[in-house]
């Protein structure tokens, strides 16, 4: 059956799927763990309900995603539908022609005052291919029961073995690890992407991270460092605040989380620019539901992520089953900011593929 959509009073309405008699299947990336899980249970399972003709299956390849797009696109076979992408790797897939261009204000839904999605999101909206979804932060999580009576205050922990003697885990890619090395080894924090540009700064980066280097643990899944700390086989690592706020709030471990040094960022969606006209539309319908006013602050009932659109934040309220205000646990909230790292996204999508280059290399010595 193919897939008509109409746009008719800035709504989108999906004839096909209203009355489909066989479940059709759509494949949405994310990263897995508590944030897929927060997604299911704010966007996919409502979005199913209101669609019974549809069926969501839930990839979990969120870090592999530029790559395998490209070779997807290369073979002529894209079987992803909406990919959940950070926003410098939205801004490459855009320029490299692999993503859908969107116009906010006539496919994305308008608050419930009326704003205009354009407005409503803002400076958010970082690429015409990029739809934002959250705000969060990279951090260091630490086991509480293994950092002696001085517990870390700064960033800099992590390159204190003395101090702080253990493995710590760090992820397996560039972004943020160069960043905070700088940050430790006396750059200014205004001056981190220019030194970062030169070679002497990505020298002097490397040099920083190889103090630590044999006491690493190095992680490529969102889940890896809670696991870790919850194991006790790190004594500090580097993950995304909302997996830490699980593994402190839900989990109960024994884990406090720095939020001195974060790197703000952004994640979103990318719809694959080389779909059919069935599967975009049908793609464009999901993304219009779970980008609205409502959706994104629905999603913060489940992790400390603060929603991308304006007239989401004052609809923040408590967790959906722990009670507590979320307000708190967000990255943007202002007492939360006093020594935030904004995270380049020209930077990284300029400079990512050589620096990843170096420091695959790197890691190899």
């Amino acid at each position: 059956m193919r897939l008509r959509t109409f746009l008719a009073a800035g709504a989108v309405v999906s004839a096909a799927m209203a009355g489909a008699a066989q479940a059709q299947d759509m494949t949405i990336v994310s990263w897995g763990g508590a944030y897929s899980a927060s997604q299911m249970n704010a966007y996919h399972k409502p979005y199913m309900e209101m669609n019974p003709g549809l069926n969501i299956i839930n990839d979990e390849s969120g870090a592999e995603a530029v790559a395998k797009l490209r070779a997807m696109a290369e073979a002529g076979n894209t079987t992803w539908d909406v990919v959940d992408v950070v926003a410098s790797d939205a801004i490459r897939l855009c320029d490299e022609g692999l993503a859908l261009e969107i116009d906010p204000d006539a496919m994305l839904a308008p608050a419930p005052d009326g704003t205009p999605a354009s407005k409503d999101f803002g400076d958010f909206l970082v690429t015409p291919c990029f739809i934002p979804q959250i705000v969060y932060s990279t951090t260091f999580g630490y086991r509480t029961d293994m950092v002696g009576d001085t517990p870390p205050k700064d960033v800099c922990a992590v390159f204190d073995l003395e101090t702080y003697p253990g493995k710590r885990s760090l992820e397996k890619r560039p972004i943020n690890n160069m960043e905070w090395a700088l940050m430790c080894d006396g750059v200014a924090m205004e001056d981190i992407y220019d030194m970062l540009a030169t070679e002497e700064g990505q020298a002097r980066a490397f040099a920083k991270l190889d103090t630590i280097k044999d006491q690493v643990v190095w992680w490529s899944a969102g889940a890896d460092t809670p696991q870790l700390l919850a194991d006790g086989e790190v004594v500090i690592g580097s993950t995304y605040n909302g997996r830490l706020f699980k593994l402190i709030e839900e989990d109960k471990q024994p884990v406090a989380m720095l939020w001195d040094g974060q790197v703000f960022d952004l994640d979103g969606w990318i719809i694959p620019a080389n779909l059919s006209e069935e599967r975009k539309e049908r793609a464009l319908h999901y993304i219009r539901f779970a980008t609205d006013t409502q959706r994104l602050a629905d999603q913060a009932k489940y992790i400390s992520y603060g929603p991308a659109r304006a007239s989401s934040a004052p609809l923040v309220g408590k967790h959906a089953t722990l009670g507590i205000d979320m307000a708190p646990h967000m990255p943007n909230e202002p007492t939360n900011m006093s020594n935030t790292l904004l995270y380049n996204y020209e930077f990284w999508a300029d400079y990512r593929d050589d620096i990843d280059a170096k420091f695959q290399t790197w890691l190899a010595k």
